[in-house]
């Protein structure tokens, strides 16, 4: 296991970016379809050269319709984890020819709007190794401002491995050009082997009041998001 303050974010040539999106559904579609449209939109990427190219791997995690963690969000329907070939990628997709044509058409069928108006760009600290496993809480987090952002890092880096029962735990830090209504500061990744590993590690009380305090002291509580999921759809 990582010791995180031992961890120093690469740089930006030798950094993992990603993509990572926060997506409402469009009010059409009953919550128990969404997962399904998603994935019949992820595959019109397969007709797109330059997205094959650009985006490495795909994980589209949905929320959990049912026995989700009491203080989970239930605002918003999934969020989606795309790991470019590098940060570059980030910027050219959304002007790729394909994409606009294939994809863009499709995004109001299945979300409340367009992708590239809920979409993060962040780079990747990866704080426990391990495998991902198929259920995923995620903390989209704002960063107080009286908090200098290295001692909101080092304080998520620490806090990030409070559940000892999460196999993996990855730390992003988002970038500075942010969608408004969508301006966190970091986003936290604990990766669980199934949705009932989940839910025993965080137990039956509130999730917010059940985090660790480095988190709670270094992080807004209005703004924070909290999204508990299970994947429904990855490539490779």
């Amino acid at each position: 296991m990582n010791n995180p303050t031992d961890i120093h974010p690469a740089s930006d040539a030798q950094a993992r970016w990603k993509m990572i999106y926060l997506a409402r559904r469009n009010p059409a579609l009953a919550a128990g379809d969404f997962a399904q449209a998603w994935r019949e939109h992820s595959a019109l990427g397969r007709q797109c050269r330059n997205v094959q190219d650009k985006v490495l791997g795909v994980t589209q995690c949905a929320r959990l319709l049912t026995h989700a963690p009491a203080g989970a969000s239930a605002e918003y329907d999934g969020v989606n984890l795309l790991h470019l070939r590098d940060r570059q990628a980030a910027s050219d997709i959304w002007s790729d020819p394909e994409t606009l044509a294939i994809m863009r058409p499709d995004e109001p069928r299945v979300f409340d709007r367009y992708v590239r108006d809920f979409t993060l760009l962040a780079r990747e600290q990866v704080l426990r190794e391990g495998a991902g496993g198929d259920a995923l809480l995620l903390g989209f987090l704002r960063r107080l401002p009286r908090v200098a952002p290295a001692d909101f890092a080092h304080a998520l880096a620490q806090a990030g491995l409070a559940w000892p029962q999460a196999s993996r735990v990855v730390l992003n830090t988002v970038a500075p050009q942010r969608p408004p209504g969508y301006d966190f500061d970091a986003i936290v990744e604990w990766w669980f082997d199934d949705t009932g590993a989940l839910r025993a590690a965080l137990g039956t009380g509130d999730l917010q009041r059940a985090l660790p305090l480095p988190m709670t002291v270094v992080c807004d509580p209005a703004a924070a998001v909290f999204m508990a999921t299970g994947v429904s759809h990855r490539r490779p």
